[in-house]
């Protein structure tokens, strides 16, 4: 058995390097359990809001980055309709390389172990964690930073999880799919559907121009509990192309997502800790989390550095610190919050959603990019969506008090394309 050390982090991905590089800044003993090489290549691509990053100081991990960015809000097929909105913010791609380096280089004396965690057994002292290799590792504190799909962090039951998909293609195109130089947010103009597909749960475009004649398309689908099927996401997305006289002519890299957002959170009372989606740390408004993780890891660090140097605290109590410090109440309270609005959402059709939109991008830029990072205090996100709610139009407002109804809600058979 190996010596234990102070932390124990499963994982390795953004989350996991996140959290085990911070704490290895306060000179905690960390070692990480995660099945694949530590510096293997990330598949997904990391998009942010530019400032979200000057908050922390790291834009130069930017590898591209747009001032021109846009969304569509109208149906399609008319000028007016195809108006784009300006968000009048610069929006950024990280390069995952130089994001990974950044957390190795800050995490160098972390242990890394290639093995996977088996069952991880806590007791008032220590937890064992038993991986698939036989070997056993101790710690005083044990991190899951795996993902949402971990099977050691117990959380409530509350129903189904609803799931933002997408699928999307890095490569090259017969003509330009979106003007040059430009990052669309959400393209939700619906002109390339059929009439059937229109009463089916909506999708957007999510696209950027890559320089060089590269482009990324993706098609996504905001929250489905099932969640949408890649190959529905694949259709539509071709369907957007045709109808826009676009033909992919060389396909760099695909990408398929599917992650949680109304992931409940974890019960904060277990001898375990979490960070990342294992902690239910994904935006229930947008998706994204690797803002929250350069914002929020550096405080759970510090706070578990300062409980660690209290030797008379065993796994339990050591949680505990941790999980007060990842979710104060206000945390909390927020998170409730977003859970609810995208309850409302859920509920709403393709007409709808597009007047929601359009309504929350109306609102100053500095409440809904505040809303969207979760960087407003609680009392001011309470105003914010009081505000939204002020705006809307009536059979919005209606949607946002009472949901849909049952008889409103749109039916959706995967199957059917």
């Amino acid at each position: 058995m190996a010596e234990p050390v102070d932390v124990l982090v499963l994982g390795g991905g953004p989350a996991a390097l996140c959290i085990a590089s911070e704490l290895n800044q306060w000179g905690v003993a960390v070692g990480c359990i995660a099945p694949d090489p530590v510096d293997a290549s990330w598949p997904n691509t990391y998009g942010i809001w530019a400032d979200e990053l000057k908050m922390v100081g790291l834009e130069h991990l930017l590898e591209h980055r747009w001032s021109d960015t846009v969304s569509f809000f109208g149906a399609g097929g008319s000028t007016a309709q195809d108006q784009s909105h300006a968000h009048g913010i610069d929006y950024g791609l990280f390069d995952r390389a130089e994001l990974q380096r950044y957390w190795l280089e800050r995490a160098d004396g972390v242990v890394w172990h290639q093995d996977t965690a088996e069952r991880v057994d806590a007791t008032s002292a220590t937890t064992s964690v038993s991986c698939v290799s036989g070997t056993t590792l101790q710690a005083r504190l044990v991190i899951d930073a795996s993902g949402s799909r971990t099977p050691h962090i117990r959380r409530p039951d509350q129903g189904p999880v609803a799931g933002q998909a997408a699928y999307g293609v890095v490569g090259r195109f017969s003509q330009p799919p979106i003007e040059a130089g430009r990052f669309v947010l959400m393209d939700y103009r619906c002109d390339h559907l059929s009439a059937a597909q229109r009463q089916e749960p909506p999708t957007f475009l999510y696209a950027m121009d890559l320089g060089d004649g590269v482009f990324f398309v993706e098609e996504t689908s905001l929250a489905l509990a099932p969640g949408f099927s890649y190959d529905v996401l694949k259709q539509r997305l071709q369907q957007r192309l045709d109808q826009r006289g676009v033909a992919i002519t060389e396909v760099i890299h695909e990408e398929f997502c599917l992650f949680p957002m109304n992931l409940p959170l974890p019960d904060r009372s277990q001898p375990l800790l979490a960070f990342g989606g294992a902690a239910s740390m994904v935006h229930p408004a947008s998706g994204y989390m690797v803002g929250s993780l350069l914002r929020r890891g550096p405080d759970l660090a510090k706070a578990l550095a300062e409980a660690l140097a209290n030797r008379n605290l065993g796994s339990a109590a050591l949680a505990q610190r941790g999980w007060q410090a990842l979710w104060p109440i206000e945390l909390v309270l927020r998170h409730q919050l977003y859970q609810f609005g995208l309850g409302r959402l859920m509920g709403f059709n393709e007409a709808l959603l597009r007047t929601h939109f359009a309504t929350f991008f109306s609102l100053p830029r500095e409440e809904w990019f505040g809303f969207l990072t979760n960087t407003l205090p609680l009392p001011r996100l309470m105003g914010v969506m009081l505000r939204l709610f002020a705006l809307s139009p009536w059979e919005l407002r209606r949607g946002l008090v009472l949901g849909a109804a049952m008889d409103q809600l749109p039916t959706f058979d995967q199957s059917s394309g």
